[in-house]
């Protein structure tokens, strides 16, 4: 699966015409404003399969989209595919601008503390925020007592190195970030 992109989940339907809920899981809203041709992973299938987006609609106050597929034309069969993710090809990804990262590409990095270069753990995801999030889980062997998952604001003054070509991310975090899980 590393040659494609979850862009969002079909998270329920929306009234009785075949109108899906999806939640996003992409910083480029702009996947879901073109209709036409997306993938479509359903539960327990390995393969996706293309599917026809026919037009979308965001609802702010909920943050999801309303999307309908060709095909899809009343609740049951929308229902059918509850859960599915909708996916772009990996070489469908966005340039981005210096300092800005796929979330992809983030995930499984190690993470070290700038000052001592302990290993704190390892990105297992992006929470998309304000201000975003790394989720970080702690590796066996650290110096933390916890095991519980770290929260680190994935902002330049707490996470100042982020070296894609080595899979390295330093983070300077301020007193007691990384001890407020314990």
């Amino acid at each position: 699966m590393s040659e494609w992109i979850e862009i969002g989940k079909i998270v329920a339907p929306y009234g009785l015409h075949g109108e899906m809920r999806v939640y996003p899981k992409t910083d480029f809203p702009e996947r879901f404003e073109n209709s036409g041709n997306h993938w479509l992973l359903r539960p327990k299938v390995n393969i996706p399969t293309s599917v026809e987006l026919l037009y979308v609609r965001y609802l702010k106050n909920k943050e999801l989209y309303i999307i309908k597929l060709q095909g899809v034309e009343n609740r049951e069969q929308a229902e059918e595919i509850r859960g599915s993710k909708l996916l772009v090809l990996a070489s469908d990804r966005p340039v981005l601008e210096d300092d800005e990262y796929h979330v992809l590409d983030l995930i499984g990095m190690p993470v070290y503390l700038k000052s001592t270069g302990d290993l704190i753990g390892e990105v297992v995801d992006v929470i998309i925020a304000g201000h975003n999030l790394l989720e970080v889980e702690p590796t066996k062997g650290n110096k933390r007592k916890s095991t519980k998952n770290i929260l680190i604001p994935f902002v330049k003054e707490i996470t100042p190195v982020v070296d894609l070509p080595s899979r390295r991310i330093e983070i300077t975090p301020p007193p007691g970030l990384l001890d407020i899980n314990q």
